[in-house]
């Protein structure tokens, strides 16, 4: 018999307040269970209107079901599920940008919030500043209608500054080291090419919080739909997986002070994310950036099968120990502690976060995952001999052939680059010479640095594998 399918509570709409740019399945299991949470708690109109800005794929899944969708708890002791039913649109923005334009220009909208990944902001990544020759910056320059997220930033502030309105807030969800900052660096250098007296306006009214966000949240695969369907009876298109953690930080900085409740749905808001964001940046995003590029390359699927493994097990520990000199731990944390929570959330067998997904787009996170680990310890006449192994491994994995000699399906804004380099290398030593000369990604003085222990490490690699390099290293 076939399952019914999943259908929005017969509940009252929450008036949209909330435009969410880059509605994909992090945000879903995240940013949107708080917003229920703290409306649930206190009400307040801050139902969403989600923006893809690709692929129509969510819409469609959603729009039957009324855009509701369910959300599961993967603990290691077994599942639960929620219905999140704060959506109250799904826009995307190749088939109607104007649409999103519109839902971000109407002034009941009081925030805007992003996960777009860290190549979405159209940024150079060693330094923070706009990347002006990208392609959707050239385009957003020559076009009223935009196709970037900084555009459509961009241009909704400036039809709301032409109306009289107020500006909304710019929440970003990424994780990039002081997000709120460097979105509102970007955002300002592109207005200011566009209209001068915008920027100034932004630069005045504007409010760009930094967040902290942190929860493991794994691709949906078939198999996760058939168990979603079997535990509540329910054919739901579009489920999200993630673990049962959840921390979200927030600077408390927004136009109005018109915001969620998020402090009763369980966030932190705190003057200054800083702490908590080098904590999550360098020991969970960069110890997960360097179990996938390892573990992927020596063979494991997932980052609990990669920890399952004694030898992974002790690298990541190993790693831990050079990171943890490099952060001022928040207030009441302590680093070993939180380290060893981090790793039994690795563990977690019923999370199969693959290390492909995991290894994505590396060329826009090593800068703040790994190198600024790497920078500090060198600053302070430390080595660092795990955060080196591990950015000479993301140079065997961008160049494209595993230690079985499969081919890798390398996804990266720069992956024709780092291919071309890698191509002409006859040597991991010529290999990593060229790729510590793309300066998007290493500033020459590092590149400098990383030079030998990098070279050392890519020797190993290449001629003994990732599993038997961390033990010679």
């Amino acid at each position: 018999m076939t399952a019914p399918r999943l259908k929005r509570p017969d509940t009252p709409r929450a008036r949209t307040g909330i435009v969410h740019l880059g509605l994909g399945a992090f945000f879903r299991a995240f940013g949107c269970p708080y917003i229920a949470d703290a409306m649930t708690a206190s009400a307040g109109d801050w139902g969403v209107i989600g923006v893809s800005l690709r692929s129509a794929d969510t819409r469609d899944a959603l729009r039957d079901q009324g855009w509701a969708y369910t959300a599961m708890s993967l603990a290691p002791d077994g599942n639960s599920t929620r219905i999140i039913d704060v959506l109250n649109d799904v826009l995307v923005a190749p088939e109607n940008p104007n649409a999103v334009l519109d839902a971000m220009t109407d002034p009941s909208v009081r925030v805007v919030t992003l996960t777009v990944t860290e190549k979405g902001y159209c940024h150079n990544p060693a330094t923070g500043a706009l990347n002006r020759d990208h392609p959707d910056i050239q385009h957003d320059l020559a076009h009223d209608i935009p196709i970037s997220t900084l555009g459509f930033l961009v241009r909704a502030l400036q039809a709301r500054m032409h109306a009289g309105a107020r500006p909304f807030t710019v929440l970003t969800c990424d994780n990039l080291p002081q997000n709120g900052r460097l979105v509102r660096g970007v955002v300002l250098e592109l207005a200011e090419m566009i209209d001068p007296e915008l920027a100034r306006w932004i630069n005045t009214h504007g409010r760009f919080p930094c967040t902290m966000v942190d929860r493991i949240t794994p691709a949906t695969t078939p198999v996760d739909i058939e168990k979603v369907q079997a535990i509540t009876g329910v054919y739901d298109a579009a489920p999200v997986m993630h673990e049962p953690f959840s921390q979200w930080a927030i600077e408390d900085d927004f136009v109005d002070n018109m915001r969620p409740d998020f402090a009763i749905a369980g966030a932190q808001l705190v003057r200054d994310v800083g702490a908590f964001e080098d904590m999550k940046l360098r020991m969970l995003n960069g110890s997960h950036s360097a179990l996938a590029y390892l573990g992927y390359l020596a063979g494991h699927e997932t980052i609990s099968d990669t920890v399952a493994d004694p030898v992974f097990a002790r690298f990541v520990r190993a790693l831990w120990a050079e990171i943890m000199p490099t952060v001022t731990a928040p207030d009441g944390v302590d680093l070993g502690s939180y380290a060893d929570a981090l790793f039994d959330r690795f563990a977690n067998p019923n999370i199969r976060h693959r290390t492909w997904q995991i290894a994505m787009d590396g060329s826009q996170k090593l800068p703040q995952r790994l190198l600024g680990t790497v920078r500090d310890a060198f600053d302070t006449g430390r080595a660092a001999p795990m955060a080196c192994l591990s950015v000479a491994a993301w140079m065997r994995y961008v160049s494209g052939i595993d230690e079985a000699g499969q081919p890798i399906d390398v996804r990266d804004p720069l992956a024709d680059k780092l291919k071309a380099l890698t191509d002409m290398a006859t040597s991991p030593t010529e290999c990593v010479a060229a790729l510590l000369s793309v300066r998007e990604i290493f500033p020459a003085d590092l590149a400098e640095h990383l030079s030998d222990p990098v070279t050392r490490a890519a020797n190993l690699i290449w001629t003994k594998g990732c599993r038997d390099a961390i033990g010679s290293v």
